[in-house]
């Protein structure tokens, strides 16, 4: 059996998650996230033209005399994708009829979609997600605590939540600060997908924690170990399995990645982030916490 000192060099291991978790914070409060049209409202048009893909700056020159804001040009494998703020049918058929002109539409120009979403739709998507993910972390904690209700010593079956919880904030916000990096840099952009990705994160991290906290539970009544070796030989238990679930979930989302296409890229990339945190965070963070907080409690 693997014999990983994951507990005696906690503080390390506690260290860098809280070095990378106030990077992603100063990341967020500096840049914050760039909204997708799904929480601003707006408009994202699709096309394709039959005569080759136009570029960038031809594109922005032939829409120069449209009243639009916000513009933002895409090019993906075989369309051009464009937000625009407007989300009025005016708007959309004037930008469509001046992409006509253009000498790559002469073979044909299809329209891949159109989507149009108002403000107030937008704001309202985006406090139903906070309310949303608010509600989930709460059920996580109750049956958490239900589930480790007969552990009582030496820690109360509460904290196992807590400590859950504590995690599954630090793979959230390393996901979130991620995408406020891409967002800033990159223009990647956050919408609902992004909430689905983040509580698809949420069940896969706290799964993962569940399963070594799980092993701590059984092998502490009849352990003769202190706490701390106790939560180590659990911790070494199920590393292997914790490392082969995590590497095969990667190895098909990667594949999903790089052959999907653009539209679930940003998807993909959110869960590939959380996912390998969360793998992480069950390891090196939820149960070194554990034992951290155990200590502290004995001294008092």
């Amino acid at each position: 059996m693997i014999n990983l000192k994951v507990i005696k060099h906690r503080l390390f291991w506690l260290s860098l998650s809280g070095a990378m978790v106030i990077a992603a914070l100063v990341c967020i409060a500096s840049w914050g996230l760039k909204f997708g049209l799904d929480f601003t409202g707006g408009s994202l048009l699709e096309l394709k033209f039959a005569g080759g893909q136009p570029t960038v700056s031809v594109i922005q020159n032939q829409l120069a005399d449209i009243s639009i804001s916000s513009l933002t040009i895409q090019p993906a494998e075989e369309s051009i994708i464009l937000h625009f703020q407007e989300s009025d049918e005016n708007t959309h058929q004037a930008v469509k009829n001046a992409l006509s002109l253009l000498p790559e539409a002469k073979k044909g120009l299809e329209e891949v979609r159109f989507e149009a979403i108002g403000p107030s739709i937008g704001q309202e998507l985006r406090s139903k997600s906070f309310w949303l993910l608010f509600f989930v972390l709460i059920v996580i904690i109750i049956y958490i605590g239900f589930a480790f209700s007969r552990v009582s010593k030496p820690v109360a079956s509460w904290k196992y939540g807590v400590v859950a919880i504590i995690a599954l904030a630090h793979d959230v916000l390393i996901t979130i600060g991620v995408f406020a990096v891409l967002g800033r840099f990159y223009g990647v952009e956050v919408n609902t997908s992004f909430v689905v990705a983040i509580l698809t994160v949420l069940g896969y991290s706290v799964n993962d924690t569940i399963v070594v906290f799980d092993r701590t539970r059984e092998n502490l009544p009849k352990s003769t170990s202190t706490f701390a070796e106790t939560v180590n030989s659990s911790l070494n238990q199920t590393f292997v399995r914790s490392i082969n679930t995590v590497i095969t979930t990667l190895l098909a989302l990667f594949a999903v990645l790089f052959f999907g296409g653009d539209s679930v890229r940003d998807f993909v990339l959110a869960l590939i982030i959380g996912i390998f945190c969360g793998a992480y965070s069950s390891i090196f963070v939820a149960s070194p916490l554990l034992v951290v907080w155990e200590k502290w409690q004995r001294r008092r």
